[in-house]
């Protein structure tokens, strides 16, 4: 494995990006100098749960104004949490995983 100009293992840094969602997203977009791969997985953490956190938190607020929308808040936050531990696995392992759409934008940023 290579390594960052943070002086970690590339893998790791990979994993590391995902473990806040989009914070630890943005931290190490703005802290990696050098390293493209860890630089994907960063904006890929940005992109994909930046905006799922935003949509979460308005189906929360409209739960408690709309019946059962509790239920659609719920299974966004497992299909999230499933994600999330899917994107660590990933990086941890060195895949570059690339999710539909907001992958092919984190490539080009990188």
């Amino acid at each position: 494995m290579a390594k960052t100009s943070m002086n970690m293992e590339e893998n790791m840094a990979s994993l590391l990006c995902y473990i806040l969602g989009w914070i630890t997203g943005l931290i190490f977009y703005l802290m990696e100098k050098e390293n493209k791969t860890v630089k994907f997985h960063a904006m890929q953490s940005i992109l994909t749960f930046l905006p799922l956190t935003i949509f979460a938190f308005i189906l929360s607020a409209m739960s408690w104004f709309i019946p059962f929308i509790w239920i659609l808040s719920w299974l966004v936050g497992i299909l999230i949490f499933i994600l999330w531990i899917i994107l660590m696995i990933k990086a941890y392992q060195g895949e570059k995983f690339k999710l539909p759409i907001v992958g092919d934008i984190a490539e080009k940023q990188a």
